[in-house]
């Protein structure tokens, strides 16, 4: 039978494939694709339990379980869904449960329809949802318990799991209404539509720091991760990957060595129809370890294909190119006329702002187990696009995606790298191959040299003042690879404003700032070069990690330029005037708090030290998250930064868990510390060139700061937490340095030797 959901509840203490299997059964929850030919129907749920919506069940024993159909990768996410149904539901927290979606699509988000986890959009889409599932079982299991008891269904109460009748003192617990088979109520789209929910001041759950339902199978090691995956027969696969990212072809396979070692299968060269991997072999073992030693012994000679000779520099000049053609690129942004205010601009400033190659390297590497039953491709793996990723696999294997389950994980840190679904393909290959379940995991090295990763960016910014120093116009150009158009997902794209066609508007999100500039151009221009020599993703922040990067310190710049304070330069552009009302003030607040928790402005600082500030709507303007930060950092006479404090303020809306979000938004804002000062990856022959955590620095236990967070939850709609502060950092620390040695570094990572070479200027 095909199953689609895994209970993962923190009292499983036996995840393997049989009690996985036995236990999904038991709950009822049973789920399949109808119509699917070769596929045994899904049994119906068990008459005993009470649905009321796809994306949760209430059993006869009173537990909640809560299906979350996005990816949970250490942000809580399925705990946060689960407090939002138990807010309206009126259940009692230590009844809820929470369990992964698979890929069937009545699993799909409500707003994107499709599954994915990104860009900090869960809980602002579905916050709604969400909330109205919980409300419905409310009200059915209200009436239901109401005819029962015999009272009058509007004056019963729901709380902690029980619905009681005030006036005649009755009462039946969920368990008790469930078990009696009496809530049998559904509602149409309209109707659900139609539901009050609570408002703010009528939360009981909302904005409780509830504990997180994830963490205790996670603390005793029974919670299991795509890495964990045993099937019965299973047998393992290494992966070599070609010295060039992209591009290369295999000419010929060696295996005679590999022969040698026991165990051995087979070498799978790769034929990828969907284009997401060149070049690879995987060597097919009984044991990892085994395969592992297979794959060394591989010899393998390669035609290294187009990109084989091309390095960062390359891309870099090719950028610079592009950016000095009039006609290259798309307008994202196309407001009045800045040639013309440039023209009769008292004083006007240009600045290039660069940001080299990051990688992702979540601490679980990548990897999947493939196994073919029948006509059925089964994938595990934890992926944070299971709409995308399982026609990913799909192709790979060459069959319809309606044939392809995937079995949803937990993720051992995701960062949008799990948008992508390469180690699906070579699982799939590999046990297609050989006709046995393939589970494939990637070496830290291969991880890191074949990651979709964040591309290196040139930007450029021209900014004209008047006689009092007001910004009149700006332009900016941004040109880079362009990530989501890799994704071939027309949805995904954006009509560019001058009608040449769609653009990636993920690679120029946030210069669509909410300040007020009469005359404003954002061209984005696709750097083809780079976008197919490194083909990139999404990497926590997207866009705004260097668009901001870049308009946040020319704002700085012409601050100085002018004789203003920087802080107070942003607060007059934010008045909010036109298309920016609402945003700008929300955004001048987070400023101002930002400000007055780190006493900015009120200290006299030794020589040597400076504050910066940064504010940012992050992410889609349609879907801004409202950030600032001020950053204390000193400066060696080396060059070398030091960030003595980051202090961050960010406007929430309504916060679901309290605890949750300050513990996304320090480390958020810690990772985009870590991209400001220490991480780069650069390309040379057509390869990356850092293999591992040795030549790939990020920010160590050592180097960390004090990290001070001030949480606004005004009531609005609920926004997003897991990217924001990763997007103002990096432009509030460039700023610091140069309030603290006039040093302006235009360029990411800011590493001391820039730092030095900037103070001698």
């Amino acid at each position: 039978m095909n199953k689609h959901v895994k209970d993962v509840t923190p009292e499983t203490t036996d995840l393997s494939r049989r009690s996985f299997l036995v236990g999904t059964a038991a709950t009822g929850l049973v789920l399949g694709y109808a119509g699917v030919p070769g596929i045994e129907q899904a049994a119906a749920a068990a008459p005993a339990n009470f649905e009321p919506s796809v994306w949760y069940s209430i059993a006869p024993d009173g537990l909640v379980t809560v299906t979350c159909g996005k990816a949970d990768m250490g942000q809580h996410v399925a705990s946060t869904m689960a407090q939002i149904v138990a807010e309206e539901l009126g259940a009692n927290w230590k009844d809820m449960r929470v369990q992964l979606a698979s890929n069937d699509p009545k699993f799909n988000d409500p707003v994107l329809g499709a599954q994915i986890t990104g860009g900090s959009w869960s809980t602002m889409m579905n916050f709604d949802a969400m909330s109205r599932a919980g409300a419905a079982g409310r009200m059915a299991l209200t009436e239901a318990a109401a005819a029962s008891m015999g009272v009058p269904a509007n004056e019963c109460v729901v709380r902690s799991s029980t619905i009681n009748h005030p006036k005649s003192k009755k009462s039946m617990s969920f368990a008790d209404v469930v078990k009696s088979g009496k809530a049998t109520k559904t509602f149409t789209a309209d109707e659900l539509k139609a539901i009050k929910l609570k408002s703010p001041d009528q939360y009981t759950m909302i904005g409780v720091s509830v504990p997180q339902l994830d963490i205790p199978s996670k603390t005793n090691g029974t919670a299991k991760y795509g890495i964990d995956v045993m099937l019965p027969g299973m047998v393992h696969g290494a992966i070599v990957t070609p010295p060039v990212r992209y591009g290369a072809t295999v000419k010929s396979v060696d295996d005679s060595a590999a022969k040698k070692v026991p165990g051995y299968i087979k070498a799978v060269t790769l034929d990828d129809k969907t284009g997401t991997t060149t070049g690879w072999v995987v060597a097919v073992a009984n044991t990892y370890a085994n395969a592992k030693k297979a794959a060394a012994a591989l010899k393998i000679s390669y035609d290294g294909g187009p990109n084989a000779k091309l390095s960062s520099e390359s891309l870099f000049t090719e950028a610079k190119r592009l950016q000095g053609l009039s006609d290259s690129g798309e307008f994202f942004v196309k407001d009045g006329d800045p040639n013309a205010a440039f023209g009769s601009a008292a004083k006007v400033l240009e600045a290039e702002y660069t940001t080299n190659i990051n990688i992702h390297a979540p601490m679980e590497p990548m990897n999947a187990t493939a196994e073919f039953k029948g006509d059925i491709l089964h994938m595990y793996s934890g992926n944070q696009f299971a709409t995308r990723s399982g026609a990913i696999a799909a192709g790979a294997a060459g069959i319809d995606p309606k044939y392809v389950v995937m079995h949803q994980m937990w993720l051992g840190g995701g960062f949008g790298r799990r948008l992508d679904a390469d180690m699906m393909v070579p699982a799939v290959q590999a046990a297609k191959a050989v006709g046995k379940p393939v589970k494939v995991i990637y070496t830290r090295e291969n991880d890191m040299t074949m990651d979709f990763s964040r591309p290196l960016t040139f930007q450029k910014v021209k900014a004209g003042m008047d006689g009092d120093g007001k910004i009149v116009a700006m332009s900016h150009d941004v040109v880079s690879a362009w990530p989501t158009q890799r994704w071939g997902i027309p949805d995904f794209l954006t009509p560019s404003v001058d009608k040449k066609g769609p653009l990636d508007s993920f690679t120029v999100n946030g210069a669509d700032f909410f300040y007020t500039v009469p005359n404003h151009y954002v061209r984005a221009i696709k750097n083809e070069m780079a976008h197919n020599a490194t083909p990139s993703g999404q990497l926590r922040s997207v866009a705004p990690g260097w668009t901001f990067w870049a308009v946040e310190s020319m704002i700085d710049e012409i601050a100085h330029a002018t004789g203003k304070d920087p802080a107070q330069l942003r607060i007059s552009l934010l008045d909010g005037k036109g298309k920016n009302d609402g945003g700008a003030q929300r955004l001048r607040n987070t400023l101002l708090a930002a400000m007055g928790l780190a006493g900015y402005g009120t200290k006299q600082l030794p020589k040597g030290e400076g504050m910066g500030v940064a504010c940012v709507s992050s992410q889609e303007r349609a879907t801004a998250s409202w950030t600032a930060c001020v950053a204390h950092v000193a400066v060696a006479p080396s060059g070398e930064v030091t960030v003595k404090k980051l202090t961050v303020a960010t406007d929430v809306g309504t916060q679901v868990n309290p605890d949750g979000i300050r513990a996304q938004v320090e480390g958020a804002a810690l990772w985009g510390m870590s991209l400001a000062l220490f991480e780069k990856a650069t390309l040379k022959d057509g390869g990356i060139e850092q293999t591992n955590f040795d030549s790939y620095t990020p920010l160590r236990m050592s180097q960390m700061p004090e990290v001070a967070v001030n949480v606004i939850a005004n009531g609005e709609k609920a926004t997003g937490v897991g990217e924001p502060a990763v997007t103002v950092v990096a432009p509030a620390i460039g700023n610091a340095v140069f309030n603290a040695v006039g040093a302006r570094v235009r360029g990411l990572p800011i590493t001391a030797e820039a730092v030095k070479a900037a103070m001698k200027a």
